[in-house]
């Protein structure tokens, strides 16, 4: 019977010889777990908790779950940062002309500078409130651009647009997707678009949820980011400079396989037509039956909360309308 030899039982498996020697020695020492631990959370200037840090784990040859993780974390008495309060910076209570919602909530896009998402954020310093404009490609989840400024004004977008225009190479036909505020309403900032064939879509006013990837990533820098300690504009976007390449170059992304935005880029970039076509439908796949899954819960939810009932689950999970579920509601409830 022919024996099984550490080196052939690696290759395999799939797992490098110097990797698995390495994982031994680690469970030798228990100690070694936490000492690692920490390193990984600062690594990441503790802006990461468990659900993110256990794959970091996994990636030196640690097998745990997110619930052991968090519990070493609080042994260790380290957590994450805590999110803020929400504040709405943009007034979308306007005349300005405003462009329809062509994007649609597919943020799944095929190339990069296919598709942005731009949007403003506050910050506060000693010296009075700073606003931050970003664009972020679709593609990789990249931040291609941003710009900050004292005033919340027209010039702060197209300022933040022509920076991600020359960092990209100034591509063409980009649809820029952002909120319905007077800023990106405005005359100046549509005829740039125009200028540059670029192509502007709108999310439906007062819903979120249609600048969903522009949100999350204010919702992470401000999580992972403390601002607070910041005196003056220059040492915020010094630390927003910072955070920005930290996000590009070292944040993993759980929307691209657990991969920073430049390595999903070259991943990408490393396929061939065929490989690259399979991806994409396997990827398209997955997002479809993560917000199946989201959606039933939330009906569900719903439901639990008394805000819907189960004749309207039916319709809503029949792929029925939104608005046609609630003519069918309004139908039966005059009757």
């Amino acid at each position: 019977m022919n024996e099984v030899t550490v080196s052939s039982a690696c290759k395999c498996l799939g797992v490098s010889t110097s990797g698995y020697y390495a994982w031994r020695k680690r469970q030798a020492n228990p100690a070694q777990k936490y000492n690692d631990l920490k390193a990984v959370y600062w690594q990441h200037h503790a802006r990461l908790g468990a659900p993110s840090l256990v794959h970091d784990m996994h990636d030196l040859g640690y097998s745990m779950s997110e619930r052991t993780v968090g519990r070493m974390l609080k042994k260790l008495g380290l957590r994450s940062r805590i999110a803020r309060k929400y504040k709405h910076t943009t007034d979308s209570n306007h005349r300005l002309p405003t462009a329809p919602n062509l994007l649609d909530r597919q943020f799944t896009v095929t190339q990069p500078n296919k598709g942005w998402t731009t949007d403003i954020t506050y910050i506060r310093t000693k010296e009075g409130w700073l606003y931050l404009c970003v664009m972020l490609d679709l593609f990789s989840r990249r931040i291609v651009g941003w710009q900050t400024s004292h005033r919340i004004d027209r010039q702060l977008v197209c300022d933040a647009f022509h920076y991600a225009m020359a960092r990209q190479g100034y591509p063409m036909g980009v649809m820029v997707h952002s909120d319905q505020g007077s800023q990106y309403c405005s005359r100046d900032f549509r005829a740039l678009l125009l200028t540059n064939n670029c192509v502007q879509s709108m999310s439906r006013r007062g819903n979120c949820w249609d600048n969903a990837s522009q949100e999350s990533f204010f919702g992470h820098m401000k999580d992972e980011c403390d601002l607070s300690g910041c005196s003056t504009p220059e040492e915020v976007k010094e630390m927003i400079d910072n955070y920005v390449y930290y996000y590009n170059n070292e944040r993993p992304q759980w929307t691209r396989n657990k991969m920073t935005p430049a390595e999903y880029e070259d991943y990408l970039n490393s396929l061939s037509d065929n490989e690259y076509s399979d991806y994409l439908q396997n990827e398209q796949e997955k997002y479809d039956k993560m917000m199946k899954k989201a959606r039933e819960k939330a009906l569900k939810r719903a439901v639990e909360l008394g805000a819907l009932t189960e004749e309207d689950m039916e319709l809503y999970g029949s792929g029925k309308k939104e608005e046609q579920a609630a003519a069918d509601r309004s139908a039966e409830t005059c009757a």
